[in-house]
């Protein structure tokens, strides 16, 4: 496995926080299991940075997915609609070649101070 990049999981633009692309990391490693766990992984990621930021998945705006499959789509979406099933927020969803350190899901996300 190649070294981490160096990121910041987020960014204060004015109003608005961009929040970087999560993976189904944890402890530096990708979970074991496939697509489902590392959605459940980069969901409670993506909601980590949310929390540090001072803000919930109730201000999230828009959110980018990117999937190596869109085979893996109908177990996205089914874990993605548990976090976001109150007013979810607008989304793309894309198929990608490949994603960092071989994962299979990646969420960027726009939020809004209130």
């Amino acid at each position: 496995m190649s070294s981490f990049p160096h990121f910041r999981p987020s960014v204060d633009a004015g109003d608005l926080v961009a929040i970087s692309g999560q993976i189904g990391l944890l402890d530096g490693r990708l979970v074991d299991g496939g697509a489902a766990e590392q959605t459940e992984q980069a969901l409670a990621n993506l909601l980590s940075v949310l929390d540090a930021a001072g803000l919930t998945r109730s201000d999230v705006v828009k959110v980018n997915i990117y999937l190596t499959t869109m085979d893996d789509f109908t177990v996205f979406n089914e874990r993605y609609n548990a976090v976001f099933s109150s007013e979810p927020p607008a989304r793309t969803c894309v198929a990608v070649h490949q994603l960092p350190f071989g994962a299979l899901v990646e969420l960027e996300a726009w939020a809004r101070r209130r």
